[in-house]
């Protein structure tokens, strides 16, 4: 029987794509997953690596592309792995992207109910609110840039269409200081030099503007300097912070932080509620996608003035407070103690005191909740990318609130936990998908399972 072989070429149709964005087409009964290519395209592709139930290849000629396709318009497409769809329409993204939630949901959850809308972004380019740049070496100089997929390769960028302008201004100004100064970038091998990242974050509804600086060790004699430099190119900054991240890897935020000018955070707000974020805190990217997205959150809760709420993984508390403007009272969970403080310090700012904070693990906090003896109406849960472990899953249940609200980053664990809450008598009532992420290949979407009553 005839089988693939590396380096073939072969002429094909694209019929699907992976949850990465890739085009799928099938050869000889072969999965063959193809990167940059659109549903409907016809292509010569060369196999790359045969598996036994699936390969890799890459398209040699395009030659009947798709309506949807669009140029790039960034020179870093296909290099940095950071955008998966700039090759697509939007339209053609978010047909992607629902579908890739539908799938999940029908084949990994074994769902009868799925995902019916997607809600796409207003803002497509420039709508992150942080930026984040990697500085390394390249050809004996400093340079800021992205990591090459895979790998870390320093790619050069002199602008990303989905960062703030203000980031490549701060990195352009820091990097030419760093040539001029003879300060070297952090060797990652070696565990020589000093800048790691530079960081960026704004308000949405605000004029704050903050930079972070992340290095091995501080600037000495030359810290004002270097304040001095980067507010001259940067006058809207209203901080400057530098983080000491003295530990291996390639972790971003670690360690001590300093301010070097200004304010260590800015203010912003959500849905009305004002917070105070540190460089280290997390804060949604996007926030008027995360303000619709907490909009139906809240509706799926359905809270009423005297419910009791719990939100695990809560963060800095974005969603308890939210919550705590409905219900009665809010309990928030959280294993990382400095968003525990940022939760608590945000709620005293906003004059909330029905919404209370503990330092713990989902599974622990809903264990030792439910041994209080606390029934609550509603839990809502935004896990990490990984998704609920058994054992949160088991704790939330045996507290048998009416409702579960499950925010996702990833369909496949959305999938996988609804699937599980299933085995504990809840189902699922409807599913939402929110474009948080425009032109990558991540998603996110707010589900709502209901207690099925015992007959």
């Amino acid at each position: 029987m005839e089988t693939l072989r590396k380096n073939q070429i072969i002429r094909v149709t694209i019929d699907a794509y992976s949850s990465d964005a890739s085009g799928i087409c099938h050869v000889l009964g072969c999965t063959v997953f193809v990167p940059g290519t659109i549903v409907g395209e016809e292509w010569e592709i060369r196999i790359l690596k045969v598996l036994k139930t699936h390969a890799y290849a890459r398209g040699e000629k395009l030659l009947l592309p798709s309506p949807a396709r669009v140029d790039p318009g960034c020179d870093c497409y296909g290099k940095c792995g950071g955008c998966d769809c700039r090759h697509m329409s939007y339209e053609e993204e978010l047909r992607f992207k629902l579908t890739k939630v539908k799938d999940a949901l029908q084949r990994i959850g074994k769902q009868e109910i799925t995902a019916c809308e997607i809600v796409g972004s207003e803002l497509i380019e420039g709508y992150r609110n942080k930026g984040i740049l990697a500085i390394g070496s390249v050809d004996g100089k400093a340079a800021a840039g992205f990591y090459r997929e895979r790998s870390h390769q320093i790619i050069p960028v002199e602008r990303c269409a989905i960062q703030d302008e203000l980031t490549h201004r701060a990195a352009n100004a820091l990097v030419a200081f760093m040539n001029e100064n003879g300060i070297a970038p952090y060797d990652e091998q070696s565990g020589s030099g000093i800048v790691r990242h530079l960081y960026c974050r704004r308000a949405v509804h605000g004029e704050d503007r903050l930079l972070c600086i992340v290095a091995r060790k501080g600037f000495g004699t030359k810290t004002q300097v270097i304040v001095a430099a980067l507010r001259a190119a940067c006058p809207e900054l209203t901080g400057i912070v530098l983080n000491v991240n003295k530990s291996e890897g390639n972790t971003v935020l670690a360690g001590d932080f300093y301010t070097l000018w200004g304010k260590d955070h800015i203010r912003d707000t959500l849905r009305g509620i004002a917070f105070d974020i540190a460089p280290q805190a997390f804060f949604q990217v996007n926030p008027p996608q995360a303000e619709r997205l907490y909009g139906k959150a809240l509706e799926y809760a359905a809270l009423k003035k005297d419910d009791l709420a719990f939100d695990l993984y809560c963060g800095a508390g974005t969603i308890s407070l939210c919550l705590a403007q409905q219900a009665g009272r809010v309990i928030g969970a959280e294993i990382v103690p400095e968003a525990i403080e940022n939760a608590r310090s945000n709620a005293a700012l906003n004059g909330i005191d029905n919404a209370e904070f503990l330092c713990a693990d989902a599974g622990q906090a809903a264990q030792a909740l439910s041994e209080r003896g606390l029934r609550p109406a509603v839990v809502v849960v935004d896990p990490p990318r990984k998704g609920m472990s058994e054992d949160a899953i088991r704790a939330v249940a045996s507290m048998e609130p009416k409702r579960i609200v499950y925010v996702s980053c990833d369909p496949s664990t959305l999938a996988r936990d609804i699937l599980r809450f299933n085995s504990f008598g809840y189902s699922l009532q409807e599913a939402t998908v929110y474009d948080l992420f425009p032109r990558t290949k991540h998603v996110e979407t707010v589900i709502w399972l209901s207690r099925q009553e015992a007959v």
